[in-house]
């Protein structure tokens, strides 16, 4: 892509903010649809999100001020809004949000969108015991190998802070493979 803040004036830019942001779409769709599904777990609930997460993107390119990276910005706006989906989808069926996600891994087997393996399946049922932000952290990094520095953007928490969530994290993960 080209120099950040050019392409941050076109998408601003009335006259070049279409064009601008069907090359924002073209570069992030598959990234932020990986990025939430793996928070959500169902290909159908991703779809809505990233959805969503765009909407909110393009209503608020006027406020984004550059003082972290655009695609920073982004997954932020994608991680809340999967987080928030998440927390609405778990009061509308009267499940807490632990409820769901046992529910939601239960489906994976059954999910045509699902590619995973036995081991996969595990590896989700063991990261579903993690605390929330352990999760998240853990399947940036592990997942989507973002680095620590990007996660901390996202997040809105130290790099300190991210790496001793993602050791917790595996120390769980290794715990419960190991158990179950």
């Amino acid at each position: 892509m080209q120099n950040e803040q050019v392409f941050l004036e076109q998408l601003q830019n009335k006259k070049t903010q279409q064009q601008a942001f069907n090359q924002l779409l073209q570069l992030y769709q598959k990234p932020l649809y990986n990025h939430i599904r793996n928070i959500v777990l169902n290909h159908d609930d991703a779809d809505d999100v990233l959805q969503n997460t765009f909407m909110k993107i393009f209503q608020n390119l006027h406020q984004f001020k550059g003082e972290s990276k655009l695609f920073s910005w982004m997954y932020r706006i994608a991680t809340n809004e999967a987080l928030r989906f998440l927390q609405t989808k778990a009061k509308k069926l009267g499940f807490t949000s632990e409820e769901l996600q046992q529910k939601t891994i239960s489906k994976l087997e059954s999910d045509v969108y699902f590619d995973g393996d036995e081991i996969q399946l595990k590896l989700q049922k063991a990261i579903a015991t993690l605390p929330e932000k352990q999760q998240l952290v853990f399947k940036m990094k592990y997942f989507e190998e973002l680095k620590y520095e990007e996660i901390s953007e996202i997040v809105q928490t130290s790099v300190g802070a991210l790496k001793a969530s993602y050791h917790l994290a595996v120390k769980k993960i290794e715990e419960y493979l190991q158990n179950n």
